[in-house]
């Protein structure tokens, strides 16, 4: 509540001391959220962040008229696990929630209920969830958010490039490309006028129910989940006469730029019994060349996409008069490796796969907190509560996630000095593993990929104190792209019992 007030302040600072009717109803008025979630982007794909050619003017805008988080990660790198962990905000290990084919698990009703889009369609908000949705809720049909969700307009698993290819929901849809046409679903359900008419007229029988336009007498709150940069909806990529340019020939001129990572081809740093080359998905193969290559310049045309409709997304806000009391937040739901260390894909805790762009604005920070960096470390499970408290709605005692914005509003704040970070997911030749992640050093332990395959067992460790079969520390600072593996060196075994002792108990505490 602290943050909502506090945001009111700011409000009412702009009005004029005479117009207390005014005044009072912008007291009253809560702030609209744009939640932006993207697909395997890594932390580095922006230019802000250091990517070598790629230009992403709207996003590093939104950054320096907002605040950026220098330290975000994704605690279960991957799809499903990541979304179920923003639904819930809660660790996998607490939540349970795997991919559905191994854990069997479903989000029940009760769960998400507490989910902050449910959360804030209960305080009166209109709600939308448009995009890519990888996980289950209440049911096999994901009834609760298809009931609840006032905007529910989604397909189950990967989108693809041309999603109404994949999934008839989406062939009322103009756009045939999958960034363009989530921004379109978006705008349909923000539009108060006609223009949209087409949208919902047009609509698969099955969804016609479950999407509804925004009441303007609400506030509104939009999650928006795409499937770019992911490897599996780049194909198809520029091969119709419909796709914007951008998808045909963009950064042509300077695709001979793109970097790979040094060393390349590098071996697979885990051993075979952890994880082996045998074991990547089609995919995600990083050993030819050219191939990398052309998913890289693929990868950049889609980050490309991205910020452009994050740019005519605050454009079209700004033409409904909404743009003034809308806080938007953009991440993704995990990063990816492209060659290092050997992998493809994600789900290995490196930093390539856990480290995300984070940012959180608002129209109503004041100048002196604008464009700030924070190097905290925050993970996907603090952006519930955060919107939560930023909306002046309570937060559920469910939340293992924080609120972020005493990062933002003060500085010297007592914060967690270290993440736990996991990865349940057995199939695809993925270990089991767990990893503690500090602002100096990371420890990963590893457990066997054959007692494990295709089990779901989040408590296996902790209730049977089980033993990995592989342990790697790394010296963040000193070693960042995480090379050069600690656990065996007798001058690191102190610091080395030390985040043993520290896994163990984020273990037990997030259980």
């Amino acid at each position: 509540m602290k943050a909502f007030l506090y945001h009111l302040f700011i409000i009412s600072s702009f009005l004029s001391c005479t117009a207390v009717t005014q005044t009072v109803q912008a007291q009253e008025k809560k702030p609209n959220v744009i939640f932006i979630f993207s697909d395997d982007q890594r932390f580095n794909s922006l230019s802000m962040t250091g990517d070598p050619i790629i230009q992403t003017p709207n996003i590093d805008g939104l950054a320096k008229e907002g605040v950026f988080f220098n330290n975000a990660y994704i605690t279960s790198p991957i799809c499903g696990p990541s979304r179920a962990n923003i639904f819930t905000a809660q660790w996998e290990r607490r939540n349970k929630i795997g991919f559905t084919n191994v854990s069997k698990n479903l989000i029940s009703e009760t769960t998400y209920k507490n989910s902050w889009l449910a959360q804030l369609k209960k305080a009166g908000y209109s709600t939308a969830f448009i995009g890519k949705h990888h996980t289950k809720i209440g049911d096999r049909s994901n009834t609760p958010l298809r009931k609840d969700v006032d905007f529910c307009y989604y397909g189950n698993g990967h989108l693809g490039f041309y999603p109404a290819k994949k999934h008839k929901v989406f062939r009322n849809l103009k756009n045939e490309t999958q960034v363009e046409g989530m921004l379109e679903a978006t705008k349909a359900f923000l539009t108060q006028g006609d223009a949209y008419d087409y949208f919902y007229k047009n609509a698969d029988a099955s969804i016609k129910n479950q999407i509804k336009k925004r009441d303007p007498k609400k506030p509104f709150s939009a999650w928006i989940n795409l499937n770019l940069p992911h490897a599996s909806s780049i194909g198809g990529m520029g091969t119709r006469t419909s796709d914007p340019e951008y998808y045909k020939t963009g950064y042509d001129d300077v695709k001979h730029k793109i970097e790979l990572p040094e060393g390349y081809p590098q071996k697979i740093s885990l051993p075979e019994d952890v994880y082996a080359t045998k074991d990547l998905m089609k995919y995600y193969v990083t050993a030819k060349k050219g191939k990398l290559l052309n998913e890289k310049l693929k990868m950049t045309r889609a980050i490309h996409a991205i910020d452009v409709m994050v740019g005519n997304l605050r454009s079209f806000l700004k033409e409904i008069g909404e743009d003034e009391n809308t806080i938007i937040v953009f991440t993704s739901d995990n990063g990816l490796f492209l060659g290092e260390h050997g992998l493809g894909g994600k789900t290995i805790l490196y930093d390539e796969s856990v480290h995300v762009p984070m940012i959180v604005y608002s129209p109503f920070f004041t100048d002196k907190t604008k464009g700030k960096v924070v190097d905290n470390l925050v993970v996907g499970q603090d952006i519930p509560a955060t919107l939560l408290e930023m909306c002046g709605v309570t937060i559920p005692k469910s939340y293992q996630g924080e609120n972020v914005l005493p990062l933002i509003e003060k500085n010297n704040v007592k914060w967690r000095d270290e993440i736990f970070l996991e990865n349940l997911f057995t199939d695809q030749g993925y270990p089991r593993q767990e990893g503690v992640r500090s602002k100096q050093y990371k420890y990963i332990r590893s457990f066997s990929k054959l007692n494990d395959r295709n089990k779901y067992v989040p408590n296996q460790s902790s209730k049977n104190n089980e033993q990995p079969i592989y342990e790697e520390l790394f010296d963040i600072i000193k070693d960042p792209k995480e090379q050069n593996n600690l656990a065996g060196d007798k001058k690191y075994i102190k610091i080395l019992n030390e985040y043993r002792q520290k896994c163990k108990t984020l273990v037990s505490e997030l259980n």
